[in-house]
């Protein structure tokens, strides 16, 4: 069987994890979890691309089209802003998994509203970097 082939997209300030209000976010940076994650599926070719740049994530979501059998994308606070990346996800053939770290129910009401949900096939939130796990292993099953 050939690997499955996954995308992670992240957004805004998400290099910063791990600095970055720890209460919500945790401790661990993403550079730690990402080398975690290919060691704990090793069955899976699994990619990263983190940009704080809109028209840079739009590209790489259209650049994956088709060169990946999933993409999970946590477009951070693109995700309440942004019709560009709602575009760019219903204009691919690629699934998408929309994953939040925090839950955006429990914060502050603008965060409340996701211009990308309609567009993607789920969306995870609240569940920590445990989100990233669970859209990983969704995909393993398609």
């Amino acid at each position: 069987m050939d690997k499955k082939k996954i995308i992670i997209i992240n957004g805004p300030n998400l290099n910063l994890l791990g600095k970055r209000e720890p209460k919500i976010y945790g401790a661990a940076s993403f550079d730690e979890f990402i080398k975690k994650l290919r060691l704990d599926y090793p069955d899976v070719e699994l990619d990263y691309y983190q940009s704080n740049i809109e028209g840079e994530l739009v590209s790489k979501i259209q650049e994956s089209d088709s060169a990946y059998d999933g993409i999970i994308l946590n477009a951070a606070a693109y995700t309440h802003t942004s019709v560009a990346i709602h575009d760019a996800i219903g204009a691919i053939d690629t699934d998408v998994i929309e994953v939040h770290i925090s839950n955006i129910y429990k914060r502050e009401e603008f965060r409340h509203k996701s211009l990308i949900s309609s567009k993607c096939i789920g969306m995870i939130s609240g569940l920590g970097l445990s989100g990233y796990k669970l859209a990983l292993e969704h995909f393993k099953t398609l």
